[in-house]
């Protein structure tokens, strides 16, 4: 048994919190690449499922008529996971949210939350202050502009939340090859890896030219 470090981020300990990723939300992203973006948001609730870490989905403004619901990509890779609406931009200002996040138990929330300004960094910040330690997925954020991202991230980080990416991430999750729950990894990273590329238009690994990607 390994000991812990409180530097690292344990399957164990953590809770997924994806915010507003919403079709119409969503359509504000144009410092990064979209679909990259959700690309990203649905391999980590993939892992998350894969390895029992709770995850909460929320959504904005749905119930008000305003909202549409969470993109089907998302839900897909969420099964059984139901959605907490809520009106305000700051989702640690819904009580229902907050409870469910108190359910677990757990004082170590992955966050991401489109746009990377206002639904990431509100609720974020309110956790934080709160006693809650908050690492947020920078690369399954996005924001209108660059600078409104990149100074989002910026209070993020001087507030005290610790950015990463969905690679680092799940491989934080799981770290061992030699683990039982790497196996988790070896069937959700291939097919990631490969679409990361397309999309970034990048040479593809040899091993997914071998299997005919």
């Amino acid at each position: 048994m390994y000991t812990k470090s409180k530097y690292i981020w344990y399957a164990e300990d953590s809770v997924l919190i994806l915010i507003d990723f919403q079709e119409e939300v969503m359509d504000f992203i144009h410092d990064k690449d979209r679909k990259l973006v959700e690309l990203n948001a649905i391999t980590v609730a993939k892992m998350a499922v894969k390895l029992d870490i709770p995850v909460i989905l929320s959504t904005v403004a749905v119930k008000m008529g305003v909202g549409t619901p969470t993109i089907a990509a998302l839900k897909e890779a969420l099964p059984g996971i139901e959605e907490i609406d809520r009106t305000s931009m700051d989702a640690w200002e819904d009580e229902t949210l907050v409870n469910a996040v108190k359910a677990t138990g757990k004082k170590k929330l992955v966050m991401a939350g489109i746009v990377t300004s206002t639904c990431l960094t509100f609720g974020a910040l309110h956790a934080l202050s709160e006693g809650y330690d908050v690492m947020f997925i920078e690369d399954a954020v996005g924001d209108k502009s660059k600078e409104e991202h990149e100074n989002a991230v910026r209070r993020l980080i001087q507030a005290g939340a610790v950015p990463t990416s969905s690679i680092a991430l799940t491989a934080e999750w799981f770290r061992d090859w030699a683990s039982p729950i790497a196996q988790h990894a070896r069937e959700i990273y291939p097919p990631f890896l490969t679409e990361s590329a397309k999309l970034r238009g990048q040479p593809l690994p040899a091993w997914a030219k071998e299997n005919g990607a």
